[in-house]
């Protein structure tokens, strides 16, 4: 088989065009702040649609899971890090060259960098083929490359080069300066006496004293004195620069598109795993999930919120609290309870995150997973309202409501977050079982965080997770949730703020 791209096996795959617009979801599950630290420091190679685009057949997550998995043996990571440097350093040569005014200048700088491609292609071939690889990725990389760089084309390119920066090394000449001007001429082994003067002055120096020599300032851009004496020597040495603007002139194209693509395409799993890789320095754990597009058992251990985790461990040093979840048999509705504040909605998002990272191949938090491969993710969470729609919150919530429940199907995940919470709770309580019912009817996979206990109960396939509390001090939040019946405690509560009945707000009226 062919390798195109170390993203899709084979040919057909490969021709999927990348997403260029981040998917409506992101925002409120806060994956467009995983993805925007991911490819903040890989600019260069434009990484965000491979991040928008989800995949729809398990066996390309599989094929992405055995890269990543094979890309943890230290050495193929440094071999595969030291091609791409080079390949960045090879395209800062190009760019460079561009910027440049003088010809045989840009000749020069444009002959380096290909030199640069021939020696990584090679090198990481030559890797390669010293490692017990087990991915197809890399197994049919490796069969490429060995193919390239015995290729006709590769090998004219890689002698052409060798031979001109050879050719190049053995130009020697001399310059004579008087007055205003220069002459240049072949080197026939005249003396330099420049040695013999600094040891001659040498013997009279006696202590640090004032540097009065006159510092050149080094740029990348030549001179137009410089330059007119590259045109002189270019006249003492015709048949190498003529070969040389020759080669510049053919080799434009020299780059190879598919370890092009390559150069592009391994960036998104080395970025995952720098963006990773400090977590999992303190303890954290990953794993790569079983997706499964037949059963609908998931669960995760040990899981937790990739944004707020990387946040909490970068910004703040603070620990990660982690957390399960399973659902199995008939159940497919998650009914998350508990106090504010309490970690209920980064559950939510959590569940979202875990099963978008699944769908683009990737590891997910956790020590253990198996994820279900949906077809959509939907998502309401509160926003402003909008006076642009002339339509108050409570009906730009139920358009909201409305157009996910039209659109799903049995195979999408819905992760609703304290939905109708501008109208009365009567209403949001008859409103809310409205919209279970009809979730439970298409039987997708649901995500609702609410302070409503009565909808933890509603149907077998309705799952009671709570946030729970340190129990000698209920004002301490533990971040766990756990899989239990509701309490009533979030409804006691958001009835008393509602009716400014807290201690804190009775404190504040008994004062006044």
């Amino acid at each position: 088989m062919t390798f195109q791209s170390i993203l899709f096996e084979g040919t057909q795959n490969g021709a999927k065009k990348e997403t260029a617009e981040m998917p409506d979801f992101f925002p409120d599950l806060n994956l467009d702040q995983i993805i925007d630290a991911i490819a903040v420091q890989k600019r260069e190679y434009d990484l965000k649609p491979f991040f928008y685009t989800s995949l729809s057949d398990i066996g390309t997550i599989e094929y992405r899971q055995e890269v990543m998995q094979e890309l943890e043996d230290e050495r193929l990571f440094k071999y595969v890090k030291s091609f791409a440097n080079g390949m960045h350093v090879m395209r800062e040569d190009i760019i460079q060259s561009k910027k440049l005014y003088y010809q045989y200048q840009k000749e020069r700088w444009f002959l380096d960098a290909v030199e640069l491609y021939c020696d990584s292609v090679i090198s990481l071939a030559n890797h390669l083929s010293h490692l017990d690889l087990k991915s197809r990725g890399f197994l049919d990389l490796r069969k490429y490359l060995e193919g390239y760089i015995v290729s006709e084309r590769f090998k004219s390119l890689f002698d052409q080069t060798k031979k001109l920066k050879t050719d190049l090394s053995t130009i020697k000449y001399s310059v004579f300066i008087k007055d205003n001007k220069v002459k240049v001429q072949k080197y026939e082994s005249e003396i330099d006496y420049s040695e013999e003067i600094q040891k001659t002055f040498e013997k009279f120096k006696q202590e640090s004293v004032k540097d009065y020599r006159i510092k050149l300032l080094e740029t990348m851009s030549m001179n137009h004195v410089e330059a007119k004496i590259m045109e002189l020597v270019a006249k003492l040495y015709p048949d190498i620069f003529l070969n040389l603007d020759t080669y510049y002139a053919q080799n434009r194209n020299y780059m190879n598109k598919t370890i092009s693509n390559f150069d592009r395409e391994i960036q998104f799993y080395i970025s995952y795993f720098e963006y990773t890789a400090i977590l999992k320095r303190t303890g954290l754990k990953f794993c790569y999930p079983k997706v499964s597009n037949a059963s609908k058992e998931v669960y995760d251990y040990e899981g937790f919120d990739l944004a707020l985790a990387h946040k909490l461990v970068i910004d703040e040093g603070s620990a990660v609290v982690c957390n399960d979840f399973y659902l199995k048999d008939k159940e497919r509705i998650f009914v998350v309870t508990g106090p504010n504040q309490g970690g209920k909605t980064t559950f939510a998002r959590t569940f979202g995150q875990l099963h978008y990272l699944s769908l683009i191949g990737l590891p997910v938090p956790g020590r253990e997973a198996q994820l279900f491969l949906f077809d959509k993710i939907f998502t309401h969470f509160e926003r402003e309202e909008n006076i642009g729609n002339l339509r108050g919150k409570l009906e730009d919530d139920l358009v909201r409501v409305r157009n996910i429940l039209n659109q799903a199907t049995p195979n999408s995940i819905i992760i609703m977050n304290e939905i109708f919470s501008s109208t009365t709770l009567k209403d949001a309580l008859f409103l809310s079982k409205k919209v279970m019912e009809k979730m439970i009817e298409l039987d997708s996979f649901v995500t609702l965080v609410t302070f409503m206990d009565e909808l933890s109960s509603l149907s077998e396939k309705v799952v009671s997770m709570v946030s729970t509390v340190e129990p000698e001090n209920p004002a301490l939040r533990t971040y766990k949730i756990l899989r239990k019946p509701a309490d009533g405690l979030s409804y006691a509560i958001s009835i008393a703020k509602k009716y400014r009945l807290t201690y804190d707000y009775l404190k504040e009226r008994i004062k006044q």
